[in-house]
């Protein structure tokens, strides 16, 4: 008897085709591909201090401020119809947002060390809070984000109270950012507090429990009803983890300081759009397991694998930390990426079970099989 394999059924072949250029694909995204920014900013992917605005002193009608990106950046926007002025660490003019646009002052040393959340940026020799301001226009809307290491914690330990008693949530300090309304002096006041980070260890349990149950499924034969039963399965799973990972990925662009659906999706195709490609791609492959078409058992192993490369484990701080970068609680967030990791863990087991058991069930091919073969690639 002959041990030489069987010759792909017909249908099979651009099958095969197109499960090639995806690999090639997924192998170029992932040499190519860096990590994912909302909006330019240094979003985080978690903390454990939660800085929040209690208001503005005195308040004033059209201007408003927030903070977003899990703490890291201060958001003000200007409707007054009037010029309002941010000022730096020295004194000194900062930001100017106003009818025409936002301008920085490129004298102001504030300009260089916002840029980075470690505000480690090396001066340039042009600043000096002390010179006239330089303006320079820097967007033409009417809100301005930018790091503020007024309202962060930098430090690379906590403070004494909180190393004193890390289990307890406590106010760290208020803090107040300097604004200038023509002559008249505004400030935009807040809090920084410590919130006790989670224990990661419960999450870590449930996916891999998910993973483990979710990749056996891949142990039922493909051939017979149970086991098109348990790609059906997997195939919902996906579906359901597909679904968290776009929900997990326009909560991080809503919490970037994204409003109103033109400007979330033009920054989740500028900033995010591998995360937002990969759960499209899982919720495609699952409903295509649920239609228990044929190639599924591929599409699943690979819409899970990028599932877990290119949406959770950029991810993971989010296990560990107390305020996630969504605009959710922090067990929303934890329960969202469990889902995205189990069901992109268990799917791509899954598939690579089913696919190497089809492998190892092909029967083999009689001397008619290789003839027509040999006549089918000859023509």
């Amino acid at each position: 008897m002959s041990l030489l394999p069987s010759a792909p059924p017909r249908w099979a072949r651009p099958l095969r085709r197109a499960g090639a250029l995806a690999a090639a694909a997924l192998i170029t995204v992932l040499a190519t591909a860096a990590p994912a920014a909302a909006h330019g900013g240094e979003a985080p992917d978690g903390t454990d201090y939660r800085a929040e605005v209690t208001g503005l002193a005195p308040t004033r009608a059209g201007l408003t401020a927030r903070v977003i990106e899990a703490g890291a950046r201060l958001e003000l926007v200007n409707r007054t119809g009037r010029p309002v002025e941010v000022i730096g660490y020295h004194g000194e003019p900062y930001l100017r947002i106003g009818p025409d646009g936002v301008y920085e002052n490129s004298r102001s040393p504030a300009t260089y060390l916002n840029r980075t959340v470690a505000g480690d940026t090396a001066l340039p020799d042009r600043a000096n809070p002390a010179a006239a301001p330089d303006w320079r226009r820097v967007d033409d809307g009417s809100t301005a984000r930018w790091h503020d290491r007024r309202t962060l914690w930098q430090e690379p330990d906590p403070p004494a109270r909180v190393r004193a008693d890390p289990d307890t949530e406590q106010r760290v300090r208020d803090w107040a950012v300097p604004l200038r309304d023509g002559a008249e002096p505004v400030e935009v006041r807040g809090s920084l507090d410590w919130v006790p980070p989670p224990d990661p260890y419960p999450w870590w349990v449930a996916i891999t429990l998910g993973f483990l149950a979710v990749g056996a499924a891949g142990l039922l034969a493909g051939g017979t009803a149970a086991g098109a039963r348990a790609l059906a399965g997997v195939g919902a799973v996906l579906l359901a983890g597909g679904v968290a990972a776009l929900a997990f990925t326009v909560g991080r662009e809503l919490d970037a300081g994204s409003t109103g659906l033109g400007e979330v999706l033009a920054g989740l195709l500028t900033g995010q759009v591998w995360a937002l490609l990969t759960g499209l791609g899982a919720v495609a492959a699952g409903g295509y397991a649920l239609a228990r078409r044929p190639g599924a058992d591929f599409a699943v192993a690979l819409a899970g694998a990028c599932l877990v490369l290119l949406v959770g484990v950029g991810n993971l701080g989010v296990l560990s930390r107390s305020v996630p970068p969504l605009p959710w609680p922090g067990g929303v967030a934890r329960a969202l990426l469990t889902l995205i990791l189990a069901a992109g863990a268990g799917a791509t087991a899954a598939g690579i079970l089913r696919l190497r058991a089809a492998a190892h069930a092909r029967p083999a091919p009689t001397p008619a099989d290789l003839h027509a073969t040999r006549e089918s690639s000859a023509a």
